[in-house]
């Protein structure tokens, strides 16, 4: 049986390409998502991809996860990373391994932007690696 992996992008995600691409980059959500999958494919391994600009939503899909025994999660919680108990405590709950993922270096922007409430349950944070931080953090959780 093949290992499962949730790719799960928070709010503004969709607008790669078009939103600050200086920050963020030229390439769009449909880039990231197919650099994902062809990294996945290169694995072996499945994962479903998942973007909602909703607090609620993103809460569902990782309980969603944990119920159908997913190995891992990768997330870019996107802004609710500064403020967002409830994504804590779904990661905290699932007890899945996670990786939390940026696109641009969060350390070097705003003061707000420093505090990062999912950090404290993910094993490892890549930040400012473009999208290829994603495929990064897929490489990672796969050879755990």
């Amino acid at each position: 049986m093949k290992k499962l992996y949730y790719i799960i992008n928070g709010p503004n995600i969709n607008m790669l390409g078009i939103r600050e691409p200086e920050l963020y980059g030229s390439e769009s959500y449909d880039a990231l998502i197919e650099s994902v999958k062809a990294t996945a494919d290169r694995l072996g391994v499945d994962i479903v991809t998942y973007q909602s600009n909703h607090e609620g939503d993103l809460v569902d899909k990782i309980q969603e996860a944990y119920f159908k025994g997913a190995n891992g999660i990768v997330i870019n919680p996107a802004a609710y990373t500064h403020t967002s108990i409830a994504l804590l405590d779904a990661i905290k709950s699932t007890r899945l391994p996670t990786v939390e993922v940026h696109i641009s270096k969060v350390e070097e922007r705003e003061d707000f932007r420093q505090i990062s409430y999912v950090s404290l349950a993910a094993e490892k944070r890549i930040t400012g690696h473009g999208i290829s931080g994603y495929s990064e953090a897929l490489e990672y959780l796969a050879n755990k």
